[in-house]
């Protein structure tokens, strides 16, 4: 799968208020559900229930929270450039300023995996990291992540 079919540029965003962990969970239901038929307080309660059975902080900087979710049709993903590093309780104990959520439905079990790994793989390479990081804008940003599809 590539990125394109689950991140769109209206899902890209660059220097996001981060502020805590909670609140960027918050923020994100409401981005998505702007540019979706999602609720936002359905994404951020699923996120949160994920975020109790471990902290889905990647390690490097990099959070990818994930979640089953009743009434998505396909996988949604969308991604954030914070302002400034937030706490994430990251496995390396970094904080976070990248953070790719994925929602997908509640059914696709194998799919979920698939796209987690494909997204944890991009997103360990210290390259793509770094252009990421550097990236001025949200269109840049969501250019420079579906341009790691040609790597």
């Amino acid at each position: 799968m590539q990125i394109t079919h689950i991140l769109t540029p209206e899902r890209t965003f660059s220097g996001v208020q981060g502020g805590s962990k909670k609140r960027v969970l918050e923020l994100i239901g409401k981005l998505i559900a702007q540019h979706t038929d999602l609720d936002a307080d359905t994404i951020y309660e699923n996120l949160i229930a994920r975020e109790k059975l471990g902290s889905t902080g990647f390690g490097h900087g990099i959070a990818i929270p994930h979640c089953r979710l009743t009434g998505c049709e396909q996988a949604v993903g969308a991604l954030l450039q914070l302002e400034s590093k937030i706490d994430y309780d990251a496995l390396d104990g970094e904080p976070v300023d990248l953070i790719f959520v994925l929602l997908v439905p509640q059914e696709a079990t194998e799919q979920h995996l698939q796209i987690l790994k494909m997204l944890a793989e991009k997103l360990d390479q210290a390259e793509l990291r770094e252009a990421l990081r550097k990236a001025p804008d949200a269109s840049s940003l969501y250019q420079t992540m579906v341009g790691s599809d040609g790597s």
